[in-house]
């Protein structure tokens, strides 16, 4: 059996699926070649960031996040740059999202909301004490990783905006509106270390009611069912003026808040080198890193396989719990499904705009939150089986799964079934 090849190689990381994209940057599973550790491979385009004129803060930012090495914060090993891309080498975590444990379960126990409180404050009072600040805390950035702990992504990335100004504060409003302070949204300036405790307020809030709704100005009832005590630090957090709001100091010495409360142990005295910092941004072939593309499916490994088999049913080709994405398997040339998706997409109203075996549809009529995006890759699993991502890019998810139920119409024939499947009908 040949073994198929990897379709893009960045220096020395094996470049698999995209797993997640933002305005500016857009997350790849890769793997290291050299140790076989799987990494997340952020990828900035260069001309962006220069036409931004965010250089400068990114390099800070990177320098930065390299320097904080806490068992709560998602881990930046390294970062590159090429002619046209900047790459931002991160841990891998594989416990999937903090927001998806609510949307699975339900609302948490105290005792359980509590441990996940306990560790977001832990990182998030580590970074801020090296000047951090995230500014689009929700659980969605929040991940778990095998062992269940919690792990910030994206801190100090995540918001790409206007540095402090001379009055001490941040003038840019950023963030998700259901997370975001009230202070953040008027034109005053905001301390970034209380706007992010707002933020935590609000996540433990969900954490513990899973009660979807703006928290604005305070507005918003406490469950009956929570204890008096975890009711009173909620409203000592989500107090909407950001003088009287409740500090980490305090938190720290909380009644409810120090139930079983273990201070994190870890060594933050290692020895970290800049030097890829400032290499990233110098225009000189010396610098870039070697780029490597081969016009193939990406090959799907046995750990990819394994990571992502949660929200993968092989059988099926609609998945009634995605929310964001789903995947179905094909035994057909991975050509012939992007022709299929393509056929099935255009009569639905959608741009199709093809580049090897991805694909970006994006609907002509604006919907809800703007036009659809809809992301498509085709993977190769096996010579003779491939595997097919379909994934909201941009737009409303209830359109994105209107859109799929249609799509999923036309791509009976493209879909392989089991025996089972076949018995069902």
């Amino acid at each position: 059996m040949n073994t198929p090849k990897i379709k893009r190689r960045v220096g020395k990381y094996e470049v698999g699926r995209t797993i997640g994209e933002g305005t500016f940057a857009k997350v790849k599973f890769a793997r290291n070649s050299e140790t076989g550790e799987p990494v997340a491979l952020k990828i900035l385009d260069k001309d962006k960031v220069l036409k931004h004129k965010m250089a400068e803060q990114i390099k800070r930012e990177v320098a930065t996040m390299k320097l904080i090495k806490h068992p709560n914060v998602v881990r930046l090993d390294e970062v590159m740059g090429s002619k046209t891309k900047i790459y931002i080498v991160l841990e891998f975590v594989t416990g999937g999202e903090l927001f998806d444990k609510i949307v699975n379960h339900g609302r948490m126990r105290e005792d359980e909301a509590r441990k996940y409180f306990q560790q977001l404050i832990n990182a998030v009072d580590y970074c801020h004490s090296r000047g951090v600040y995230h500014r689009d805390l929700k659980p969605e950035n929040l991940l778990l990783d095998a062992s269940g702990n919690l792990k910030v992504s994206d801190f100090g990335l995540s918001a790409l905006s206007q540095q402090v100004q001379a009055d001490g504060l941040l003038h840019t409003a950023c963030g998700t509106p259901n997370y975001v302070a009230p202070e953040v949204l008027q034109d005053h300036g905001y301390d970034g270390a209380t706007a992010d405790l707002w933020s935590c307020g609000v996540i433990l809030f969900v954490l513990l009611a899973v009660w979807h709704v703006q928290i604005s100005c305070a507005d918003y009832t406490c469950p009956a069912w929570l204890s008096f005590s975890v009711r009173k630090l909620i409203t000592r957090i989500l107090d909407p003026n950001p003088m009287t709001r409740i500090t980490i100091s305090e938190i720290l010495e909380d009644e409810w808040f120090k139930k079983n409360y273990r201070p994190p142990v870890f060594n933050e005295k290692e020895d970290t080198n800049l030097d890829d910092v400032e290499a990233v941004f110098k225009d000189s072939e010396e610098h870039h890193v070697t780029e490597k593309t081969e016009e193939q499916p990406v090959a799907m490994n046995a750990f990819e396989l394994i990571s992502m088999s949660k929200g993968l049913n092989l059988g099926n080709l609609f998945d009634e719990e995605f929310k964001r994405e789903t995947r179905f398997t094909s035994k057909c040339p991975a050509n012939e499904i992007i022709n299929k998706i393509e056929q099935a997409a255009k009569p639905l109203g959608f741009d199709v705009r093809k580049k090897n075996y991805k694909m970006r549809l994006e609907n002509v009529k604006a919907g809800r939150k703007g036009n659809l995006n809809v992301a498509t890759e085709v993977f190769q699993v096996a010579p003779s089986l491939h595997m097919v991502e379909v994934r909201k890019a941009k737009g409303d998810t209830l359109e994105f799964h209107k859109f799929y139920k249609n799509l999923s119409t036309s791509l009976e024939d493209v879909v392989w079934k089991t025996e089972d499947d076949m018995q069902a009908k």
